[in-house]
């Protein structure tokens, strides 16, 4: 080994150290910015190594630098134009592409290695994690682009069911286990690598299908571990302990998420990924069918935020779909101001996707320390003087606590222990269990009825009047 392959292969631990750092700082919003950074940086200077390495090795002709930089180009090209372009409500989309995009690139990885390797050096040591892992990333790629089109609303939200689906799926298995097995026995044809492909991106389609549009923030969080698993597979393949440390980094770390995601949704990841549960639809009805609603207006809402002392604010998807997360961060901005002490109650399943509301009120400055997580706030409703809630629904609803209904033993917000409620919606719409939220009808409840933007814009009107 060269001392140049020396030193670079140093380089690489270091990437993978600091990976395992960004990771780490990711686990709170007052950090999770200087982690991606430090990730993103890892992850750069890993790359500009294997270029060094490359050249250094003579691994690589003019063409292959010419397409490498072009390739490199467009990448960087397209991630800066998404970053700055994509909106916050459509960050579910964006991350569902990026698995679609981490699982592709990973099966190409192990593809193109099989077929170019020498075949006194197909050992299973790669067939096996290289069978592996075309099965794991072409079934993330294609189960990715259904969760985003079920997310952009281009397919259907509601679970997609077809008479045989059971069948077929148990056939794909089958042909997952057989197309393995051939790999290994003759790793030089390129009948099993299609047998494997073709399966495995048929079973991605038939896999997210079949779940609802509500239940995407724990598929997203499982297709991210897929991603993840692919790439430390394709580290097998190749040999490169960068691409091991960092999927086995990610795949953990979003196994874990999908776990808790299940968990606060008191379902098993099983019952996800098979029952198909979840419209994902807010079906809009008229304000006062479902349960009889007080109304109240907008200096009704000024009033009872402008004289209280503490106020949680519990934000959901209603908030995110309205983009109001900068008019919901100056109301609280104007009550802190008066002297009102204001927090985000923050559910683990609000929005669309693991961190949704974190990450729409850390883009509006709203201050890290008054994001609450449920565990943490839940005591507290009881000293809350309002609660406001704006677009949530199923996590506050009450009849979580009783046995019986879709959403039995789903850990909520306890927002009905608050003095006051108001609930800022546009209509009497169900949430993804598609039961009325006896919240709304509760004697402390008042129903502000407006979408969420115009809502808030008018509130914080109301709400200067009343302290000026």
């Amino acid at each position: 080994m060269s001392t140049t392959e020396t030193v670079i292969r140093y380089v690489f631990l270091a990437a993978a150290a600091c990976l395992v750092l960004g990771l780490h700082l990711m686990n709170s919003p007052a950090t999770a910015r200087r982690g991606n950074l430090l990730s993103a940086g890892a992850m750069t200077v890993a790359i500009g190594a294997t270029a060094v390495l490359m050249a250094d090795q003579g691994a690589i002709t003019a063409t292959g630098w010419i397409v490498m930089v072009l390739a490199l180009a467009v990448g960087s090209v397209a991630g800066l134009y998404l970053a700055r372009t994509v909106e916050m409500t459509a960050m579910p989309q964006l991350v569902s592409l990026f698995n679609a995009v981490g699982g592709g690139a990973a099966v190409l990885l192990a593809v193109e290695h099989i077929r170019q390797e020498d075949v006194a050096h197909l050992l299973p040591q790669v067939t096996v994690p290289g069978g592996l892992d075309i099965v794991i990333g072409a079934v993330t790629f294609t189960g990715s682009l259904v969760a985003a089109g079920k997310l952009q609303g281009m397919v259907p939200g509601r679970p997609i069911v077809f008479k045989g689906s059971g069948v077929l799926n148990i056939v794909l298995s089958v042909a997952f286990a057989v197309g393995v097995v051939w790999l290994v026995v003759d790793p030089t044809s390129v009948w099993p690598m299609l047998l494997l492909l073709t399966a495995s991106l048929v079973f991605g389609v038939t896999m997210v299908l079949p779940i609802g549009g509500a239940d995407m923030p724990v598929v997203i969080s499982l297709l991210n571990a897929f991603t993840g698993t692919a790439v430390a597979m394709a580290g097998f393949v190749l040999g490169e302990m960068t691409l091991i440390i960092a999927g086995a980094l990610v795949g953990a770390a979003g196994a874990i998420l999908t776990k808790l995601m299940a968990d606060a949704m008191n379902r098993s990841i099983a019952n996800i990924i098979i029952g198909g549960f979840g419209t994902g639809d807010d079906v809009s009805v008229e304000a006062g069918e479902a349960a009889a609603v007080r109304s109240v207006s907008v200096d009704d809402v000024a009033i009872q935020l402008a004289y209280a002392r503490k106020v949680v604010v519990v934000p959901g998807y209603g908030l995110a779909a309205a983009q109001a997360q900068h008019e919901l961060a100056g109301l609280g901005e104007l009550l802190e101001k008066h002297g009102v002490s204001v927090s985000y109650a923050i559910h683990p399943v609000a929005g669309r996707m693991p961190g949704h509301m974190n990450v729409l009120l850390a883009e509006a400055n709203v201050p890290y320390p008054q994001l609450r997580e449920m565990e943490d706030i839940n005591p507290e409703f009881g000293q809350v003087d309002v609660a406001l809630v704006i677009g949530a629904n199923d996590v506050t609803n009450p009849a979580a606590r009783r046995p019986g209904n879709p959403i039995s033993g789903m850990p909520i917000l306890d927002v009905d222990a608050a003095r006051n409620v108001v609930v800022v919606k546009r209509s009497m719409g169900h949430g993804y269990a598609g039961i009325d939220n006896e919240l709304y009808s509760a004697p402390n409840t008042g129903m502000y009825f407006t979408d969420a933007k115009r809502g808030l814009v008018a509130l914080t009107a109301a709400v200067r009047e009343f302290v000026a």
